[in-house]
């Protein structure tokens, strides 16, 4: 047994000589249970109060809080055409080429709302003249009004004024922050009533989608009276629904006729 208890001691002596250990007795008593100086120097600026806090960094401006104070402040077309201009908190202005606003005449009793431009939009700097667009016109010229027609004008625009990349589906931030510039626009442009065109112009000024169902029945949007009907460019991919779209441009011009 002795035996056994010399090799284990020796053993354990051995591996804290490995371990670094140089001495065994101290010249003086050791408390383990003190905090060395040097390392209570060490660790004190982590335990010590600290300096008064730096400030928060600033958060990030509330892009809705923006849109609706630069929208607020626009008094005519062109002073809410500069302030989109001056937007820069949506991203798809980097990627866009050009801010694509309005045609028409303002003042129309119609005003159209598309989605959002295209390519050829983009490029024109124009709402609805590409394919989608022309089809918009003969669909308006069948019920005798056009975006140039001074006797029975309309006026267009989008709900969002900057191309998507690759024409992807807009966003819900995106709408959100392009939202009280829409709202500011109809009330600029005073119209008597709205088409809304296309399921993301439902999202935006409705606050929900499924043109299918919305489509030809006559709702509010904006406080004044608002038809959505099938995009145009939606007909060219489905042209068996131009049926209901006549049938709902129709409807536009009877509740025009009928004040």
């Amino acid at each position: 047994m002795e035996s056994s208890g010399y090799h284990h001691d020796l053993a354990l002596l051995e591996w804290q000589i490995e371990l670094g250990a140089v001495e065994a007795i101290g010249d003086a008593p050791v408390n383990r249970y003190d905090v060395p100086a040097a390392q209570e120097k060490t660790r004190a600026p982590a335990v010590a109060p600290a300096a008064p806090a730096h400030a928060a960094p600033a958060a990030a401006p509330d892009a809705v809080a923006v849109a609706e104070q630069a929208a607020a402040a626009a008094a005519t077309l062109d002073d809410l055409r500069a302030a989109i201009a001056a937007y820069d908190h949506c991203d798809l202005k980097k990627g866009a080429r050009n801010l694509v606003f309005s045609d028409g005449i303002p003042g129309a009793p119609v005003m159209l709302i598309g989605e959002a431009p295209g390519r050829e939009e983009d490029r024109a700097g124009k709402p609805f003249v590409g394919r989608a667009g022309q089809l918009l016109d003969r669909m308006l010229a069948a019920i005798d009004m056009g975006r140039d027609r001074a006797d029975a004008p309309v006026y267009i625009t989008n709900a969002l004024p900057w191309r998507p990349p690759q024409n992807r589906d807009p966003k819900p931030d995106e709408i959100a922050m392009m939202r009280p510039f829409l709202l500011r626009h109809i009330a600029l442009a005073q119209p008597r009533v709205l088409v809304i065109v296309g399921n993301w112009s439902c999202q935006a000024l409705l606050g929900k989608r499924g043109i299918t169902r919305l489509r030809g029945n006559w709702t509010e949007a904006a406080g004044l009276p608002a038809l959505p009907i099938f995009h145009p460019a939606y007909l060219l991919r489905s042209p068996e629904f131009k049926r209901e779209t006549w049938a709902d441009l129709l409807a536009l011009r009877a509740r025009l006729s009928h004040g």
